[in-house]
């Protein structure tokens, strides 16, 4: 199979697990097997798109709620790894043949935190259908119902695989306790793909500097693992290291939880080494869509995962574009690489970015410069020497993360510095403008080739820049920046809250620009409302905070009763338990 007939077979499959249609599995079936046979490209992918949309409907049907509520008492299998969230803990368990979202407070919630997946318990609690607006995305992780867990009674380890993986993941958590807290939560993340424990500041940074990619697992990991391996696997033969290989990229996606990028990453590894066995090596572009339409048709509902597309996006925009971009790009080498990299990586990104989150950050190519050259070396020593100080213990296990927590600083800090850039996001308009000049400058190439490079750089450079070139503050009347927030902005910056989630109101707020909000007004002044406060006086400026009387919230004002005037805004308070805040904008 060609390489454009492997990218048709992609395309194929993935769009017919998006249609996910009542297609008969039997001649969808018998359409692969005689394409395979008679070798016809053409017919295999008509037959791949078919039994992706069989596949993906028998998926979406398998994951009807229950019709009623129930009441559950038996062993259940963790899926995932408990996490908390908002006081709570959410877990996801195979209850029976049913994969359910678990949630646990109190005595239960202790006895779930220590575990890890793979791990079974022994549960009591009541089953119910999700509410219809968390179906759909409850069932991109095969979750059909959930569960309020009563009592954990007891529990016991799973699968000889589950107890390696959960050993090595607990020796390298106990091995990076001499780090700070933000610092461990980093260090999972970038050798594990595990975000579970990052505040909701670091995690905000990384999000608005373009770097989450980073705490995702992707190839670079697999490779690192199989290159760890290469002095046991040379010395098996051909079939042998063939085999240990699949074993070795099996484990890790077992050990880094099978998240989407991993399952990308490991199926294109694992038909690398395939490939070699054979003595047919492949492109890396054949390999992708190889690797895509495999795990596709395995798993349908990963076309509707962000993370998934995310992870494609990424590697196309790298194999496609790289190369042709630094033999342009003028410099040293190792610099132009670097560059073409990134921006390919962005390219590749951006129409998955754009339509879901907003926009593309446009610190997200200074930062990666700056931070993808480091997070090579500190996932290779976070993992090999995270390892050896588990089993060693103090104090040795702090001398070995000395260079982790310098590393992890780097790339901390300049997450930190690129969510304070003033750059903006890339939105569609942006990006069409970008994409016209490049097309332009390509046409444009064969008869004024000196002229197009330096005049088509310097106007993608100003449509990129134009985001930080448009002036910030401009009016807002009532815009939620987050579900439970209110925003304001008129010569000054209002903001309401009432029981916003404090990542998602960062990166509303990230996306108006907003620097500095001049008064907050906390409803409720709950605890839940002190942290939203606190998390944002970390990464914003705070003038005043208004609260009720008996408020929690620390330096807030108790609210008074009648009106407040912040630059052009009209601020009505009714005081009382509960803070109702009227804003309106003045006449200039």
């Amino acid at each position: 199979m060609s390489d454009r007939w492997a990218v048709a077979l992609a395309l194929s499959v993935c769009a017919g697990a998006w249609w996910s249609a009542d297609v008969p599995m039997a001649p969808a079936v018998l359409a692969v097997v005689a394409a395979l046979v008679v070798r016809r490209p053409l017919l295999l992918v008509a037959g791949a798109a078919l039994l992706a949309a069989s596949l993906g409907h028998r998926a979406w049907a398998g994951l009807a709620p229950p019709p009623s509520s129930e009441v559950v008492a038996g062993e259940a299998v963790l899926v995932s790894d408990p996490v908390d969230v908002r006081g709570a803990l959410r877990v996801d368990l195979a209850v029976g043949r049913r994969r359910v979202e678990a949630w646990a407070r109190g005595t239960p919630a202790a006895a779930l935190r220590p575990r890890l997946a793979g791990e079974r318990v022994h549960v009591e609690g009541r089953l119910r259908a999700p509410p219809p607006d968390a179906r759909r995305w409850l069932a991109l992780r095969h979750v059909s119902a959930r569960l309020s867990i009563d009592r954990v009674a007891s529990w016991r380890p799973g699968s000889v695989a589950s107890r390696l993986a959960n050993g090595l993941r607990r020796t390298l958590a106990q091995g990076a306790v001499p780090l700070e807290r933000d610092q461990r939560a980093l260090l999972t993340g970038f050798v594990l793909g595990d975000d579970r424990d990052q505040s909701e500041a670091v995690a905000d940074d990384f999000r608005a500097a373009g770097l989450t990619h980073l705490l995702a697992v992707s190839g670079q990991n697999v490779a690192f693992v199989l290159v760890l391996a290469r002095p046991v696997l040379r010395r098996l033969g051909l079939h042998g290291r063939w085999a240990a290989s699949l074993a070795v990229i099996a484990f890790f996606a077992l050990l880094t939880r099978f998240e989407p990028s991993v399952l990308r990453a490991a199926a294109m590894a694992a038909l690398a080494v395939t490939a070699v066995g054979l003595g047919r090596p492949s492109s890396r572009g054949r390999l992708l869509a190889l690797a895509v339409a495999g795990v596709v048709v395995v798993d349908p509902l990963l076309v509707h995962s962000v993370g998934f597309r995310l992870s494609v996006g990424a590697a196309t925009g790298i194999l496609v574009l790289a190369a042709r971009l630094a033999r342009h790009i003028p410099g040293p080498r190792w610099l132009a690489e670097a560059v073409a990299v990134t921006v390919a990586a962005q390219v590749g990104v951006a129409p998955v970015l754009i339509p879901v989150f907003g926009g593309l950050p446009v610190a997200s190519l200074p930062a990666n410069l700056l931070a993808v050259p480091v997070a090579a070396p500190l996932m290779a020593w976070g993992l090999t020497a995270g390892l050896v100080a588990g089993i060693a213990g103090p104090p040795l296990d702090a001398v070995l993360h000395l260079p982790t927590s310098l590393l992890v600083g780097w790339v901390a800090g300049v997450a930190r510095w690129g969510a304070t850039l003033p750059l903006g996001q890339l939105e569609g308009p942006h990006v069409v403008v970008v994409a016209a000049i490049t097309v332009l400058s390509v046409l444009a190439w064969r008869w004024r080739p000196r002229l197009v490079p330096p005049v088509g750089a310097v106007g993608v450079t100003l449509a990129v820049l134009a985001p930080a070139l448009a002036p910030a503050g401009g009016p807002l009347s009532d815009v939620p920046p987050a579900a439970g927030a209110r925003l304001w902005r008129a010569g000054a910056t209002v903001l309401v809250i009432d029981d916003p989630d404090g990542g998602r109101l960062l990166e509303g707020l990230h996306r108006q620009r907003v620097a500095r909000v001049d008064l907050v007004v906390a409803t409720r002044g709950t605890k839940a409302q002190a942290a939203t406060v606190a998390l944002l006086r970390q990464r914003i400026d705070v003038a005043v905070v208004l609260a009720p009387a008996g408020h929690v919230i620390r330096d807030a004002v108790v609210a008074p009763e009648g009106t407040i005037h912040v630059g052009r805004l009209r601020v009505v308070v009714a005081a009382g338990p509960v803070l109702h805040a009227e804003v309106s904008t003045m006449e200039p």
